[in-house]
């Protein structure tokens, strides 16, 4: 299958096989956001319209901090919690209404369902991964690269299930899927083995062992099981 703009971003998460392919892509595609609504496209009237009704989850808050441009982030809460303060909480309509107080608490946790950066995300990788199901029936060689990936984390493991049912036909859905097993089944069983030699490497015994060269893959072997479970990296102090 001949590279193209669709394909080139897609081998470039799939070729180092290290980690979880759809993590890389994810991460590739909130990093761009990040930069992107930081930037000149924060004072875009249709981009604030957006940010100040979805919001932004915690995880999306974290990666916009680390951006180093408190004033932008400010500018966007700003607006953004004068929305929430007229739209929820200072709503003149739901005072004297039977049950106003249930209704406010719903439309608060409303707020907490949205964000914008995972909206464009999802966006992002839906379409990214409409490539990888094309590419895995119609190119060998991403299809032999596809199997060879180190692993797919649990979430991304799910979502390639689900999306896999409607994207792939009968023959080419159950080799996908098979790939995708093996993928996940086999990392588990390894990852299983190095938190239990973690685990025992705490035996009066063991004194010493953990913290010899080879012994590295045990000693992130927790690390990488949250990272693995999750697809997030844990903040480790």
């Amino acid at each position: 299958m001949r590279e193209s703009i669709l394909t080139i971003p897609v081998n470039e998460v799939f070729e180092p096989r290290c980690g979880c392919p759809m993590c890389a892509m994810r991460n590739t595609v909130e990093e761009h956001i990040s930069e992107y609504i930081m930037g000149a496209a924060m004072m875009e009237p249709d981009v604030r319209m957006e940010t100040n009704e979805l919001g932004f989850c915690l995880t999306h808050f974290e990666m916009l901090l680390q951006q180093n441009n408190r004033l932008s982030l400010g500018l966007m809460l700003n607006t953004y919690l004068e929305t929430a303060r007229a739209n929820v909480f200072d709503k003149k309509a739901l005072i004297f209404k039977e049950g106003a107080k249930a209704k406010k608490a719903k439309k608060a946790s409303e707020m907490e369902e949205t964000c914008f950066v995972c909206s464009k995300v999802n966006w992002g990788v839906d379409h990214m991964l409409e490539t990888v199901f094309t590419m895995f029936v119609k190119d060998p060689g991403f299809k032999k690269l596809f199997k060879a990936q180190e692993y797919i984390c649990i979430p991304h493991y799910i979502m390639l299930m689900e999306k896999a049912q409607t994207k792939l036909q009968k023959g080419d859905l159950a080799e996908f899927t098979d790939a995708l097993d093996k993928l996940v089944t086999d990392y588990m069983a390894s990852l299983n083995s190095d938190v239990n030699d973690f685990c025992n490497s705490f035996d009066y015994r063991n004194a010493g062992k953990l913290h010899t060269p080879e012994m590295e893959h045990v000693r992130t072997s927790v690390e990488r099981s949250i990272e693995f479970l999750t697809g997030r990296k844990p903040r480790v102090k």
